[in-house]
Formats: structure tokens, C-alpha cells, sequence
């Protein structure tokens, strides 16, 4: 049985979590103006144990990844995202990319990822293909990469990658070790948000692939309901930023002498249960994600309806800040501005119309009262 977290070192973690949020949305515009990650800021980041949160403790981490625990990750999550949207969705990837290592990988792969993020390594999960794809070709001693991945974020910053790759009509995973310099193109993320994540395309040709780089089994990538019921946590980092926004305005209403305005007060009323609302379901998500006895097609469903809800929320709560602050919203390096802009663009996550659908469908094939969904 795994052992529950003492509350004394739940709570050094959630304010350590803080702390680091804290610095993060104090460097926050600064990264975003110069588009780069801030290494000084990752070394706080290893250096507050978050790096090692997602290992079991035996390994020197908070179990994070573990069933039970779910709801303390969520807290974190809510909480960089806060601080940092940009910083979240590299934490969101390294704490998928630790817990598919420890769900489908061998004691040797967890124990060496482990041993190298102590050592101050990110992780991260790229499985975005261009048209040709990323393909694993010859075998066994021979075989190796060929092709790159896109949409790659912490590219030439994430030294641990797990990367999916087409063996034959198999898809696997494979848990790279790469060295500083290796190349990557950063030229083509000129999107409007997220600016920070150093998102581009890594070339991976070559690289050697065997035994000690194979994570699990053909398929294990897309295992439901991991895979979609997994989509909770970048809601938690969607959700911490909208809760930033919300006191953002409320800050600014008090400082203006505006809070009694009776259009403010509706619009504040709306912010605040929009939040609030997401929040409830953003964890009952990650609750049922824990169960132990979670039924797969449930998950998933709720999940995708939970994906639904947040981004319906973040949307109504940045048209009420916006319309609500005014031009200053809109001008930098007002943190309202940056966070709408970064917020509008990881809200974007792949395929919504399909996972609000399939939520649909699930509700409408099961016999349980919408009450009980």
C-alpha cells in the first residue's frame, strides 16, 4: 500500500508550490517580451522539489503520479498556472512524461530518470508528427530514429523527452536522453500566446533506440483512460490562470474606486462563479482520475466534459475582465493582457469539437441520471 502524504508534508509542498508561482508571475512578462525560457528560474524550479514531485517518494519525490494524490497535483497545477501559463505547460509535460515512465517503464528506466532530474533534467512528452512522421527503422542493435517532432515545447530545453514513434503499424514510446546542443527550430512558433515555451521542431534522426529507450508496449501511448483522462491536468493549469485573472480584476476595480459600479458588481458575480464552477469540476476530474476503480469509458467522459466547461468558463471570464478593465487590458505589459493572450492560445488544445461529442455520446450510451454522470 502506498502511504498518504503526511499533511505537514503536503503543506511544505503546496507552499513551496507557492513560492515558486509567486517568482514566476514576477518574471512572467519578461519571458514572455524576450520569448525565452528563464533557466534561473528552472533551477528554482528543481530547486523547490517540484522537478521531483511526480517520482514516489522512494525516489526522492511527492508521489504525484500516484492514485492518491491526484488532488494535490491538481493544487499545484492551479497554482503555476497562476504564476505562469507558459511554465505550467512545461510542468504539465514533465509530469506526463514521469508518469507514463512510471506507469508503463521498467524500475531501471524510472530509477534513471529519477536520477536525472535530481541532477537538474526536464522532461517532457512531444507527439506532434509533421507529414512524414517519426519512425523507428532497422532493429534490434540497429535500429533508430528518423524524422523530427513539431509543436515540441521545452525544445532545446528538455533533455528528457518522451517521444511517440511508428514502428510498422505499431506506435510506440521512446524515453530519449539528449545533449544540450542537440538542433532544434524555433522559427515557426509565432503564435500569439504562450510565447515562452520554446515550442518548435527537434530533429531526432539517428538517435539509437533499443531496449533501454522503449517505454512499454505498442499502444501504451494512447491507453485509455490515461491518455484523454489525463486532459484534467492542463485544465488545472487553465483554471489557476483564470483564478489570477479574476483577483487581477478585483484588484483593479478596488484601486480604480470602481467596485460599486452595478455593471462591475454583475460582471464580478459572473467572473467569480465561472472560476468556481470550473473549479468543481476541474476536481471531480482528477478525483475520478485517482479512483481506484475507475471505469475507463467513465473518465474519459467526464474529462471531456470537464474540457468543455473550463474553456467555456475561461472564455466568459476573460470578455467580462476585458470589457470590465477596459483598453489597459489590452496594453503591455499589463499581466491581464498577457494572461488573456496566453490563456487564449493553450485553450486551444487538439480536437475540442470531438472530446465535448464523444462526452456527449458517453452520457447518452450510459443508463445513470445526469445527476450521477
Amino acid at each position: 500500500m502506498i502511504p498518504i502524504l503526511s499533511p505537514t508534508h503536503t503543506k511544505a509542498l503546496i507552499d513551496r508550490s507557492r513560492l515558486f508561482a509567486t517568482t514566476a508571475f514576477d518574471r512572467a512578462d519578461k519571458a514572455d517580451a524576450t520569448a525565452t525560457i528563464d533557466s534561473t528560474l528552472w533551477s528554482e524550479f528543481h530547486r523547490s522539489g517540484l522537478a521531483m514531485a511526480a517520482f514516489p517518494e522512494r525516489l526522492g519525490g511527492s508521489g504525484l503520479c500516484e492514485n492518491e494524490r491526484q488532488g494535490v497535483l491538481c493544487t499545484v497545477l492551479r497554482m503555476v498556472g497562476a504564476g505562469d501559463l507558459s511554465i505550467a505547460r512545461l510542468f504539465e509535460g514533465h509530469v506526463n512524461a514521469i508518469s507514463l515512465v512510471c506507469r508503463y517503464g521498467t524500475e531501471a528506466q524510472i530509477a534513471s530518470l529519477a536520477i536525472d532530474v535530481a541532477d537538474g533534467a526536464t522532461a517532457g512528452v512531444w507527439g506532434a508528427d509533421d507529414a512524414a512522421g517519426l519512425t523507428i527503422v532497422g532493429a534490434g542493435n540497429a535500429a533508430e530514429l528518423r524524422g523530427r517532432k513539431i509543436l515540441a515545447s521545452g525544445a532545446g530545453f528538455v533533455t528528457r523527452p518522451i517521444v511517440t514513434a511508428k514502428a510498422g503499424d505499431d506506435q510506440l514510446m521512446c524515453l530519449l536522453r539528449l545533449a544540450l546542443d542537440y538542433p532544434v527550430d524555433l522559427s515557426g512558433w509565432t503564435a500569439q500566446g504562450m510565447r515562452s515555451t520554446a515550442t518548435g521542431a527537434v530533429e531526432l534522426s539517428g538517435i539509437a533506440v533499443g531496449g533501454d529507450e522503449i517505454v512499454g508496449v505498442a499502444g501504451d501511448f494512447m491507453r485509455q483512460p490515461y491518455f484523454s483522462g489525463g486532459a484534467w491536468r492542463f485544465c488545472a493549469a487553465h483554471l489557476g490562470a483564470m483564478e489570477r485573472l479574476v483577483d487581477l480584476f478585483r484588484d483593479h476595480l478596488i484601486s480604480r474606486g470602481r467596485g460599486e459600479d452595478p455593471y462591475q458588481l454583475q460582471r464580478v458575480a459572473h467572473c467569480v462563479a465561472a472560476a468556481r464552477t470550473a473549479r468543481f469540476w476541474v476536481e471531480e476530474a482528477a478525483r475520478r482520475f485517482g479512483s481506484d476503480d475507475k471505469d475507463a469509458s467513465a473518465v474519459v467522459g467526464f474529462t471531456n466534459m470537464t474540457r468543455m466547461v473550463t474553456e467555456r468558463s475561461a472564455l466568459d471570464i476573460m470578455e467580462a475582465v476585458q470589457r470590465g478593465v477596459g483598453l489597459p487590458s489590452f496594453i503591455r505589459p499589463s499581466p491581464i493582457e498577457r494572461i488573456c493572450r496566453d490563456l487564449a492560445t493553450y485553450l486551444r488544445q487538439p480536437v475540442p469539437d470531438l472530446a465535448m461529442s464523444d462526452a456527449a455520446r458517453s452520457w447518452l450510451r450510459s443508463s445513470v441520471s445526469v445527476g450521477d454522470f
